[in-house]
């Protein structure tokens, strides 16, 4: 797979061909076919997101498929590239809250859990939150893929954040975030 994300000139793609890429290999993943978008590397991934366009992301994210397989994706790998070295002696629970979603309130949501040197994420893991993050999920995934100054997106008010501050600004700093290599 990632010979194939190698190759792939996202550039050259609208929108719309972008997805119809995307739905294609997760039809083939859901098929058994042995293609899977879970077989791309992270740093794969980030490059194809690095490459993709405003308008090719927001496609993603108004998919109704592609929407929680990406979301799904980011979540599952963040335990892969969590850095408990970092995050010593740091126990708090982030929801995150996507906007247009198909959840409560227009909200899909998910949590992530650290401590006792863990990260865990999942859509439901019933934890109080010590802060909530409010964001459209293009902006997440160009944030957790290092595509985007996490910075910025606090500044410009991408990101909405009730409860604790400090957790949500320092978040990112507890992973190892591959860089696109296009960059």
């Amino acid at each position: 797979m990632d010979g194939f994300a190698a190759h792939l000139e996202v550039a050259k793609l609208t929108p719309d061909e972008f997805v119809q890429v995307l739905e294609t290999l997760h039809m083939l993943g859901s098929r058994g076919a042995g293609i899977e978008l879970s077989s791309l590397s992270t740093q794969a991934l980030v490059d194809i997101l690095g490459q993709t366009s405003k308008e090719q992301l927001k496609a993603v994210a108004d998919h109704p498929e592609l929407r929680p397989v990406f979301l799904d994706e980011i979540f599952r790998r963040m335990s892969e590239h969590f850095r408990p070295d970092r995050a010593r002696h740091v126990d708090f629970v982030v929801s995150w809250r996507f906007s247009d979603g198909d959840g409560e309130d227009g909200f899909d949501r998910f949590q992530t859990v650290i401590e006792d040197g863990t990260c865990v994420s999942s859509v439901d893991l019933a934890r109080t939150p010590d802060t909530t993050i409010t964001l459209s999920v293009d902006d997440f995934i160009r944030m957790a893929t290092g595509n985007a100054a996490v910075a910025a997106m606090f500044v410009t008010g991408k990101v909405k954040v009730k409860g604790e501050y400090a957790p949500a600004v320092r978040f990112s700093s507890y992973f190892d975030i591959p860089k696109p290599s296009n960059a």
